[in-house]
């Protein structure tokens, strides 16, 4: 008979870890939080210190029964939940369940799922950290009493079923606002002049120079007559070497990936979204079956925002460094890297767990998401323990006439790092030049350009600007945008996030009322406060008590003054096909519709359409945007008839600016 259970929050997990400890130990899963606030009410007690009420989740209760069922008889108990708040509050309300079956009941952490990692961990089992409990749960209550206060203000004053929350409000803002700067944004004309030189007239090596002075000051060419006048003046100048400068360049690797640098990559370099990207993760994390070999995890735990690497990491990485590319390409010593402001460095950087397993040595056990992740990872990793790489950049100041061009190229010196992305060395793109020596010209180039709006956010220009403004943690950037999304705020299109009507709507409706929720500095302070209570440096009731304060007085007052949409009917000449009244525009949680309006005596209704006839030949519908789990889409009012579906407008067909 087994002696010990050991309980996780993932089944893959389980699996995993059963493998490495043995016969004398069963695993068992709690499929993820056991217990939390009820769904039907606040669930707080804002009057007797913010006190929480948790009940079992419904769908938790059978598993909890089989838990304490195999609890039953046990020396001990283990519990061993990802390393993070999240981790530890599921820990805690665990242990309230089943120490009155089992007195011995503790906590493992590790950081990779591994068989050493593994035998490690449970060598040194540790109590519950409370304040780590006390960070989560004051998170948990501070949200609930946020999306319990201003959710039914927005379903009395927009739509019933919308929802608001501290971070994502926060969120959308920031998309919001840079939609608002893109649409008020005014384009300037300027244009560039580039000479394409040569070293004499027969030489065949040519090479281009950029205008960058006129008479001492910046390029500032805003029409093409200015630009047409200037290259004909310039034709006639001689251009004559004025400044040659070398510069020897040592460029570090980056550090490995945290959390927020890996969903940003992953979405540059693999297209990938941010949920997929922390989805995949967690399979490389938990463990997978490699042939003959157990299975294992193949990268540490995924949420982290510290970038060190233990001893034991380093020693590996560098073994596989010399022995595959030398010693030359291995520093000294290993580098230092700094974590950003405010990280809680409670784990190791994201890296393949040890031993280290090259990609294409375990490509064909993995699907090809999981091999570009990993990949992606290793390289990460390895490039970050190697040796810098050292280039020659030569820079060349070109006078003509009262005009300034330079010139510049780079030559790699010492690849370093950069030989594991297989960069080719770059030639000498530059001749070598003199000064006052003498230029062939052999053409001038003038071309037109305006200047571009601020981007519309993705999945990674968003995180980045979440993590810069310390809002949200590692474990909240992938809820946070598919919130926003799930609740049509915002919509994806090619990869990028634009805001709904809705979105903007609501927005503008809590900025207004609730401006220090929306505030983004306030809220970044907020989140510091909740890592102080994790360290122990602040009480979390005391956090709760300064915040709702002056949330109430605004709460009230939003009560009496938030403008009500559902009230303001928009007119229409549409007739409603049910009674033959008109119909009129209100909000609704998916934003506008149409109306009869002699509702509530016509409940008809329908969704208001794009304008934009279907593609599918002799369908005769129009587009209309509706909603899945996974965003926005275009249908056809025909369906089920017509099942055309498209996650943007036809090209050919979209409205004009």
């Amino acid at each position: 008979m087994s002696k010990y259970l050991v309980i996780v929050e993932s089944p893959t997990k389980s699996k995993t870890i059963h493998k490495f400890l043995g016969k004398g130990y069963v695993i068992l899963s709690s499929m993820g939080h056991v217990v939390d606030l009820p769904k039907s009410k606040m669930g707080v007690d804002i009057d007797n210190d913010f006190k929480p009420t948790y009940i079992v989740i419904a769908k938790r209760r059978k598993v909890l029964s089989e838990l304490k069922k195999e609890a039953k008889g046990k020396d001990k108990i283990y519990l061993a939940m990802d390393p993070d708040r999240e981790g530890e509050a599921i820990a805690h309300h665990l242990k309230k369940h089943l120490e009155t079956i089992s007195p011995d009941v503790c906590r493992v952490t590790f950081h990779e799922i591994t068989e050493k990692a593994i035998k490690e961990a449970f060598k040194s089992p540790h109590a519950i950290d409370a304040n780590m409990v006390n960070a989560q749960q004051a998170r948990r209550v501070l949200d609930r009493i946020l999306g319990y206060s201003l959710s039914p203000l927005l379903w009395k004053k927009v739509g019933r079923g919308l929802s608001a929350g501290r971070v994502q409000s926060v969120a959308l803002r920031l998309v919001v606002e840079r939609e608002k700067k893109i649409k008020a944004f005014v384009p300037e004309e300027y244009w560039e002049i580039e000479a394409l030189l040569r070293k004499k007239e027969n030489d065949l090596r040519q090479f281009k120079a950029k205008l960058i002075l006129i008479e001492g000051k910046g390029s500032q060419l805003k029409k093409e007559k200015d630009a047409h006048s200037l290259k004909e003046e310039l034709e006639k100048e001689k251009f004559i070497v004025k400044k040659v400068k070398d510069t020897k360049k040592r460029k570090r690797p980056s550090p490995p990936y945290i959390t927020s640098t890996l969903q940003q990559d992953a979405f540059n370099k693999l297209g990938f979204s941010v949920s997929r990207t922390m989805r995949i993760a967690q399979e490389l994390n938990e463990g997978m079956e490699l042939g003959k070999e157990e299975a294992t995890g193949l990268i540490t735990y995924m949420r982290t925002d510290s970038v060190a690497v233990s001893k034991e990491a380093q020693d590996a990485a560098r073994d596989y460094i010399t022995k595959k590319f030398g010693k030359s390409y291995y520093p000294a010593a290993p580098h230092k890297y700094k974590a950003k402001k405010g990280a809680q460095e409670a784990h190791e950087a994201i890296r393949p767990s040890l031993r280290l397993r090259e990609p294409s040595n375990i490509k064909d056990y993995l699907n090809p998401s999981q091999f570009k992740l990993y990949q992606l990872i290793w390289n990460r990793f390895i490039t970050s323990q190697m040796e810098s790489s050292l280039s020659l950049t030569t820079s060349v100041d070109i006078e003509a006439g009262r005009c300034m061009f330079r010139a510049s190229g780079t030559k790699v010196l010492f690849d370093g790092f950069t030989i594991v992305y297989q960069q080719k060395k770059q030639a000498d793109i530059l001749p070598v030049l003199d000064m006052n020596e003498l230029l062939y010209l052999i053409s001038l180039e003038s071309s037109q350009h305006f200047t571009n709006p601020p981007p519309r956010f993705s999945d990674a220009s968003l995180v980045k600007a979440l993590e810069e403004k310390g809002i949200g943690r590692p474990s909240t950037y992938a809820p946070i945008i598919s919130t926003i999304i799930f609740r049509n705020y915002i919509k994806r299109e090619k990869g990028y996030l634009h805001p709904t009507e809705l979105g903007i709507v609501v927005t503008e409706l809590l900025t207004k009322h609730f401006p220090r929720v929306l505030d983004i500095k306030f809220t970044a302070y907020l989140e510091e406060e909740l890592d102080e209570v994790e360290e122990g440096k602040m009480d979390w009731v005391k956090v709760l008590k300064d915040f709702y304060a002056k949330f109430k007085v605004a709460w009230e007052k939003a009560q009496k003054d938030m403008a009500n949409l559902k009230r303001q009917n928009v007119p229409t000449d549409e007739i409603c096909e049910k009674c033959g009244s008109p119909m009129v525009i209100k909000w609704g949680r998916k934003g506008k519709f149409l109306s009869c309006s002699k509702f509530p005596e016509c409940k008809y209704s329908k969704s208001i359409t794009t304008g934009i006839k279907c593609p599918q030949e002799g369908c005769g519908g129009e587009l209309i945007e509706r909603r899945s789990t996974r965003g926005a889409f275009y249908g056809c009012t025909n369906y089920p008839k017509c099942r055309y579906v498209s996650r943007s407008l036809p090209a050919e067909q979209k409205k004009p600016c």
